[in-house]
């Protein structure tokens, strides 16, 4: 299996890192910095953690907006047959149990079996299912997986995981750049003089990149723990038998998904990976979760 299926999330996180470097480059802020402290620890520090934690949160804010564009979610706004106000309702019933806000609730078309939930807050989350999922799953099935993403929306996680990216942006963006300024000391060798060179910017933007993939790693290994609380949460609000039917409903038919990267990480199904991949997994494999709720039973 290819990585095909790492967070939209951590790729929309990489892709404004990425952006502000240029743009702090182009307009001189980089230089600007350097010249009020920015070389200092303490400066340094503060400017990393400004775009780092606004990084994550821009990450964040645009979540719901990216998840129905690119999967093409249809909120719906009124359900039009007995099947959308069954989905609305059971969404409504497992919030109101979980003690959130009522979310979104949205279809995609799409053939695999899958869903996910993504927003700003527990109260202003969006969960959208596939016509895969709804059409091959069976109702007790369906609300367990629908459990599992109010779970993730109750726990927090969406806002948990911008919390910790946004710490491992700051970390990227100072270990970035104090490497970066060695490097460029050393290709300048070691003379004095205003600003930095061509030399510092390179290094700074192939580091991030670098650094952002071990940071991705930590991301993920995040990911894989809160599925498995995201399932206890599904078992306890729709029954533990009918989260481990759903999850070995998924194991029969698990394969490539058509969810975009974005929502990867968010999904109920996660991808198969092998040796160095499993690092990169948002999911651990559906067998682990099976037995983690196999054995509370």
């Amino acid at each position: 299996m290819t990585m095909r299926r790492i967070a939209l999330f951590l790729l929309t996180n990489i892709a404004v890192l990425l952006l502000l470097s240029i743009v702090c480059h182009v307009f001189g802020i980089d230089q600007w910095a350097a010249a009020r402290g920015y070389g200092g620890m303490g400066g340094l520090l503060a400017y990393a953690a400004v775009f780092g934690m606004g990084g994550a949160f821009i990450s964040l804010a645009m979540s719901k907006w990216m998840a129905k564009m690119t999967t093409g979610a249809r909120v719906i706004e009124q359900p039009q047959n007995e099947a959308e106000r069954w989905l609305v309702d059971t969404v409504r019933h497992h919030a109101q149990s979980a003690g959130i806000g009522m979310p979104e609730v949205a279809v995609y078309d799409a053939p695999e079996m899958n869903a996910f939930a993504t927003g700003m807050s527990r109260n202003h989350a969006l969960v959208a299912v596939s016509t895969g999922l709804l059409q091959q799953m069976d109702r007790q099935q369906v609300a367990a997986v629908l459990g599992h993403e109010i779970g993730h929306v109750a726990n927090g996680d969406m806002v948990t995981l911008t919390l910790i990216q946004g710490v491992l942006n700051t970390l990227v963006i100072v270990a970035a750049r104090i490497v970066g300024r060695l490097v460029d000391s050393w290709l300048s060798g070691g003379r004095e003089r205003e600003g930095t060179g061509i030399g510092y910017f390179v290094s700074v933007i192939v580091l991030q990149l670098v650094f952002g993939l071990f940071a991705s790693m930590i991301v993920m290994a995040f990911s894989r723990w809160r599925e498995f609380r995201a399932d206890a949460a599904g078992a306890k609000l729709a029954g533990r038998g009918a989260m481990v039917s759903a999850l070995q409903r998924l194991q029969l038919n698990h394969g490539e998904s058509s969810l975009p990267k974005a929502m990867a990480a968010f999904g109920i199904s996660g991808p198969l990976a092998q040796g160095l991949q499993r690092l990169f997994m948002s999911h651990p494999p559906l067998e682990e979760r099976i037995a983690a709720l196999q054995k509370q039973m």
